[in-house]
């Protein structure tokens, strides 16, 4: 495997000896926010890891390697340099193969993970079924490769372009539990309720710790979800969100954009229609939500380690 992926000696160590680690996609960096917010950004839930005694593993592919774990000048890299692709699940092979450069998407990021020993990811929104799903069969790789992995995703929800209905739908026919944090309704990205709730309500770190022990030492496989409202003063107003939705999906479509390029035109759209209140709802939930997962592993790791020293 080492032929192929390159994981830091610092995230590597501390997997190793069992200290809360978390992992961080890089698809925002290259194609979610604009620069320099993006450069940015990405630093700063680093910094925000580091502060909180937990060590940062951001992911993505450079120079055709598997990357876990990035340096600052890495970070730039990707985010200035013109031409790094947006790395989904499928893509890692090519890149790989190309020697090309990526920001790994949810799906990619949590199959990093995995590979790497991680439990935790963090990240702002996970990918779902777009509107007109059931004539476009767009449904993003994040639902499926997500129930795949034993890692837990810490998000503030769908991102608001998504069919939250259907997406839920997959959710449950996948197996992957929904768990709302101090809420048992669903978190809509850049609002904080939707009309939808989740499987279960977890009030703290440790209640979401344990049913992921619960999960994987009994065997049972796949990731879980773990939504966390965006902080109440930085929601973007409902209807003003909904009409730029609307507008910006129905200029994708007259311009016969698809696929991949869907997601990063519509929130660069929105953040123009809404006159920067989703930017500023974006960097605000990614922030609020880093804090929550490190909170998570860090209390993964001590369960992990309570639970090995009596299984010794």
């Amino acid at each position: 495997m080492k032929e192929y992926i390159l994981i830091s000696d610092e995230v590597k160590d501390a997997v190793e000896s069992g200290q809360p680690v978390v992992a961080f996609e890089t698809s925002i960096l290259t194609h979610g926010l604009p620069q320099p917010y993006n450069v940015a950004l990405a630093k700063e839930v680093q910094e925000i890891a580091g502060s909180m005694g937990v060590v940062p593993a951001t992911t993505a592919v450079i120079q055709g390697k598997l990357r876990v774990g990035l340096t600052d000048e890495e970070i730039d890299f990707l985010g200035t340099e013109p031409g790094i692709a947006k790395a989904g699940y499928r893509d890692l092979a090519i890149l790989m193969t190309t020697k090309g450069s990526g920001g790994t998407t949810v799906a990619s990021s949590i199959a990093l993970a995995e590979m790497a020993g991680i439990r935790v990811f963090i990240t702002g929104g996970i990918g779902g079924v777009h509107r007109g799903a059931p004539t476009t069969f767009d449904i993003s790789a994040d639902l499926f490769i997500m129930s795949r992995v034993d890692v837990a995703t810490v998000c503030a929800g769908m991102k608001s372009i998504l069919d939250i209905k259907l997406s839920m739908e997959v959710l449950e026919t996948l197996g992957i539990p929904v768990i709302g944090y101090g809420t048992d309704i669903l978190p809509g990205f850049h609002v904080r309720e939707t009309d939808y709730k989740g499987l279960y309500a977890a009030e703290s770190p440790e209640d979401i710790a344990r049913i992921m022990m619960s999960k994987w030492s009994s065997g049972l496989k796949g990731g879980l979800l773990v939504t966390v409202p965006i902080p109440e003063e930085d929601e973007t107003d409902p209807v003003l969100l909904n009409d730029a939705i609307c507008r910006a999906v129905h200029e994708a479509n007259e311009k016969g954009i698809k696929g991949k390029d869907v997601t990063p035109y519509i929130l660069f759209r929105l953040g123009e229609l809404t006159g920067g209140a989703t930017l500023k709802a974006n960097l605000s939930l990614v922030r609020n939500n880093t804090r929550v997962g490190c909170d998570i592993a860090r209390s993964y790791s001590r369960q992990s380690k309570i639970q090995s020293t009596y299984a010794r």
